[in-house]
């Protein structure tokens, strides 16, 4: 067995869990959960199963359901738990609490209270995935999942179409094909990956661009968990007429030299294209 009864104290205990190889649980969080006084989970028999992999005894302990429709009831009887003093640990159906699970109301009603909140992390899909990738990792954005219908996912990828970093996403796979081909049309076909049942049996991932990856989904679908990656906007994503828009408003209250520095670093743009734009525009008005 893998796993110590310890003194946990008083507070609430966030717990990783694995995205499906259950090995890959840390034996930190095996000792919390053998030793908080009360456990709550997304779905409690998936974490049923992974304590009995682990061997994990449960003795007279409560598992209490606690997700997106559990509602205020299920987080008040954990709020009274950590009013008598208890440890409570909280275990996501895979990776970590509070990344698109359930979670963060829980945690911030218990961080306000003034009670002890405190993670036993571990794996999580979305950084898993920017390490096979192969997109840039030094900077990046999680969306979590797109909106369902097209205009409302369009328009959220408009919103975050100028992020200087790797954009990632969650998706349902029968929403991916169309995902991707709404990428394409709004971010431009950039570079991406389709990352998929990560840790389990038929892991993939698939590279090219957003059209490339679009068209191969939907003539074969798939199915599964998926992560899906997308490299950032390059230099020449930001069309003239916002740049323009951009300068003319910079150029109100600042020099011709100061507003074409402050829109090349805030649109990634070269200095020198920029200064000239400017030159332009202060010369016509």
């Amino acid at each position: 067995m893998n796993h110590q009864i310890v003194k946990l104290l008083p507070g609430l205990y966030f717990v990783a869990t694995p995205l499906g190889t259950a090995r890959d649980i840390t034996l930190r969080a095996l000792d919390v959960l053998a030793s908080a006084d009360l456990i709550a989970a997304e779905d409690t028999r998936s974490l049923r199963r992974l304590l009995e992999i682990h061997g994990v005894p449960l003795q007279d302990r409560q598992v209490i359901s606690y997700h997106d429709h559990s509602g205020a009831g299920a987080r008040g009887r954990l709020m009274a738990a950590l009013a008598e003093g208890q440890s409570v640990a909280y275990a996501s159906e895979a990776g970590m609490p509070l990344i698109a699970d359930p979670g963060y109301a829980l945690a911030r009603e218990a961080s306000e209270a003034g009670y002890r909140v405190t993670s036993a992390p571990g794996a999580t899909a979305v950084t898993t995935a920017l390490a096979l990738a192969g997109l840039p990792t030094d900077a990046f954005f999680f969306a979590g999942f797109l909106p369902n219908s097209t205009t409302a996912r369009r328009k959220r990828l408009e919103e975050v179409r100028t992020i200087p970093g790797t954009l990632a996403f969650y998706e349902s796979p029968k929403r991916v094909a169309a995902s991707l081909a709404d990428m394409a049309e709004v971010l431009g076909d950039r570079p991406a990956a389709m990352c998929r049942e990560l840790t389990k049996k038929f892991e993939e991932i698939r590279r090219g661009t957003l059209l490339q990856l679009a068209a191969d989904l939907a003539k074969a679908p798939v199915k599964g968990e998926i992560v899906l990656l997308v490299d950032r906007a390059g230099l020449d994503a930001v069309s003239d007429g916002d740049l323009e828009s951009a300068l003319r408003t910079a150029l109100k209250e600042n020099s011709v030299k100061d507003a074409a520095a402050l829109v090349a670093e805030a649109h990634e743009q070269p200095r020198r294209k920029i200064y000239q734009l400017a030159l332009q525009l202060a010369k016509e008005s």
